[in-house]
């Protein structure tokens, strides 16, 4: 590990931080002013540098952006007065890590520094690591399920239906069968069928003749064409009109289509991709989605998990997505806090990877620092999103965020009261069972036990899609005990794996 750089014009402050990173075992190297440590990054580099602000000559302002030009992920931490507000603020705007301001607490001055120093570790390890990123990033079980079955599927040109929420990332895993398929040299083409209007869909899918309607003054290629030799992956294809599906049908039988206006048969040689949010056997069921088309489609059927099946992945997609996001604005990558890591690892996003990566464009461009905390984050999400199983209104948090009812005889807490109470959920509790026992009730820790019990297995369960094996593994007790307590508890939606 390379030496922790000081450059400061005042010898006690370099001979007070050389004493405290030494008891840590940290080498230093320490410099009197800008020009001298300049000259020394003509032969070395530190793995952090330290460096006032204001100093006779080049200023500490001057060295940042000068080692930046050059280094751009080396860690700088700016000592700058207690009051000079804009120096800290040209710091940050310069790609400063952070800034310690005079007079400083020498245990919080290392504690940066350290800091510091596993970020600089972190990133070179990032850069010895190979340069091209995956086309999909996850290590969760269920994602790595995912890849088993891309693998898989490599060599085949069977037709594939993926499923699963919005933003889970189907157009991905659609471009990754295509890219790791024999046609990866071929075209790769895709069509949202949900965003084209009705009556110019069957045109985009399958081309039309020179004079078919009105505006159609030349023939024109469709996407089946396009996409000849190669993949077509067709988006939300249950959204797709019921009589268009009767021409898709025909495609995927004999392979053979006729242009909107033509008389001569097309043939496609081309391997379909679908894709849907949407059940399709209910829209069977409803008759909004052809049985026979469903069973055409529905081949090898690849299920993408959402966020919430997989937030251990979360941290990597966080990275990910704000080192990707800083690169496109040309600034320094974003770090999230420890805390504020573990915040968005326990959120329910809707919008699963899609409003993940929105979030970190947002970060990027809105939070102040280059550490992020979770006060720094958008405040709906501060503000409107409790953590899973917690207590509200002298209730228990249950599915979809609704309170179990409270004890009878027992009156709730005003939504003022709760949210004035200091100690969160545990006040909540406390403040519940003493609403009990002055009323006089026998059986509280039953009670109160059966609507914990109660919350913490159906969020489980939520969290799991009713898979009760899965479930209990996630809550730390056994497949026994979990279907006890359903039928004790008289829970709903619960299945066998």
């Amino acid at each position: 590990m390379k030496p922790i750089w000081i450059v400061d014009d005042d010898a006690s402050i370099r001979w007070v931080l050389e004493k405290a990173l030494a008891r840590e075992s940290l080498e230093t190297r320490s410099f009197a002013n800008a020009r001298e440590a300049m000259a020394a990054f003509e032969t070395d580099t530190p793995q952090v540098l330290v460096s006032d602000i204001r100093m006779p000559g080049e200023s500490g302002i001057d060295l940042l952006g000068a080692v930046k030009a050059r280094h751009p992920g080396l860690p700088v931490i700016i000592i700058t007065a207690f009051s000079d507000l804009d120096s800290a603020v040209a710091s940050f705007q310069g790609g400063a890590f952070d800034y310690l301001a005079k007079p400083f607490d020498i245990d919080k001055a290392v504690s940066l520094i350290r800091r510091a120093l596993e970020e600089s570790l972190r990133e070179a390890s990032v850069e010895a690591a190979p340069a091209e990123t995956p086309e999909i990033l996850g290590h969760a079980p269920a994602m790595q399920e995912v890849f088993r079955a891309i693998g898989r599927l490599s060599q085949s040109n069977v037709t594939v239906l993926i499923t699963g929420e919005s933003g889970t990332g189907k157009e991905l895993v659609a471009r990754a069968l295509h890219k790791h398929s024999p046609r990866a040299q071929q075209p790769f083409i895709a069509l949202n069928t949900a965003a084209i209007p009705k009556d110019l869909l069957e045109s985009e899918l399958f081309g039309h003749e020179r004079g078919a309607f009105t505006g159609a003054q030349a023939m024109r290629r469709g996407r089946f064409e396009q996409a000849e030799n190669g993949t077509l992956f067709l988006d939300e294809i249950g959204d797709m009109p019921f009589d268009l599906q009767t021409r898709l049908l025909r495609v995927l039988s004999d392979g053979h289509f006729y242009r909107v206006g033509g008389h001569q048969p097309v043939r496609a040689n081309v391997r379909v991709i679908a894709a849907t949010h949407q059940n399709l056997e209910q829209r069977v069921r409803d008759g909004l989605f052809r049985e026979d088309l469903y069973h055409r489609l529905n081949v090898i059927r690849l299920r993408l998990p959402s966020l919430r099946e997989r937030s251990e992945d979360i941290p990597v997609l966080v990275r990910h997505f704000l080192v990707q996001s800083a690169h496109q604005l040309g600034v320094e990558p974003k770090r999230m806090s420890e805390p504020a890591m573990r915040y968005l690892a326990g959120l329910e996003l809707p919008g699963n990877v899609r409003q993940l990566e929105n979030l970190c464009n947002w970060i990027t461009v809105m939070a102040p620092g280059q550490t992020v905390e979770v006060k720094d984050l958008p405040r709906d999400l501060t503000q409107s999103q409790a953590a899973p199983g917690i207590l509200l209104d002298a209730g228990v948090q249950g599915d979809a965020g609704a309170a179990l009812p409270a004890a009878p005889g027992v009156a709730t807490a005003a939504p003022a009261a709760t949210a004035a109470l200091p100690d969160g959920w545990i006040g909540l509790l406390e403040q519940q069972a003493a609403g009990m026992l002055s009323a006089g009730q026998t059986d509280v820790m039953d009670t109160l036990g059966r609507q914990f019990e109660s919350a913490l297995i159906k969020t489980a369960l939520k969290h799991t899609h009713g898979r009760k094996n899965d479930a209990a593994m996630r809550l730390g007790i056994g497949r026994n005990t979990i279907t006890r307590k359903i039928v004790e508890l008289g829970i709903d939606g619960a299945r066998e794996e």
